[in-house]
């Protein structure tokens, strides 16, 4: 019984020692990679640089962020519109579009981008999305809210 608890105190320490994490110290030649954010972060662009004195010694890193900036629309859905329409972005934009309702509930459909909402009557749905791809793309009301329901479309067109 000692040697079997002996043996499996030493595979705990093996297994621990394996599992720790050394990080070799910067130096000349050793790149530095970008951080992924943390959560809460903005997922702007991130990147480390090893900063050197004038000898070359390494004297640690300096992070740099650049927040990407947030294209907000303001959208009306009502009996049996979107305004504006079409919506106009560019590739690489990230977009936050506010849709309010100001009638009826209505739904919002963008399959190309995989979003969808719900738009309660006097309330207000965000739906955010970063473009990743050009064209002209079609979005709907996908809940039945009335006689013109199936001409409520409109387009997202990206340049």
């Amino acid at each position: 019984m000692k040697n079997i608890l002996f043996v499996l105190g030493i595979l705990s320490l093996i297994i621990l020692a394996a599992c720790a994490q050394q990080q070799p110290p910067i130096g000349q030649g050793t790149p530095v990679q970008a951080r992924t954010p943390a959560i809460g972060e903005d997922a702007g662009s991130v990147e480390e640089k090893a900063v050197k004195t004038e000898a070359g010694q390494a004297q640690g890193t300096v992070t740099t962020e650049t927040k990407a900036e947030v294209k907000e629309i303001e959208v009306t859905a009502k009996r049996w519109e979107f305004s504006p329409n079409p919506i106009q972005v560019n590739k690489g934009d990230k977009v936050r579009l506010k849709i309010t309702s100001v009638d009826v509930k209505h739904g919002f459909n963008l399959p190309d981008f995989n979003l969808r909402a719900d738009l309660n009557p006097g309330e207000t749905a965000t739906v955010e999305f970063t473009v990743d791809k050009a064209g002209s793309f079609s979005f709907f009301c996908d809940i039945a809210c009335g006689a013109g329901h199936r001409d409520m479309k409109g387009t997202l067109i990206v340049s």
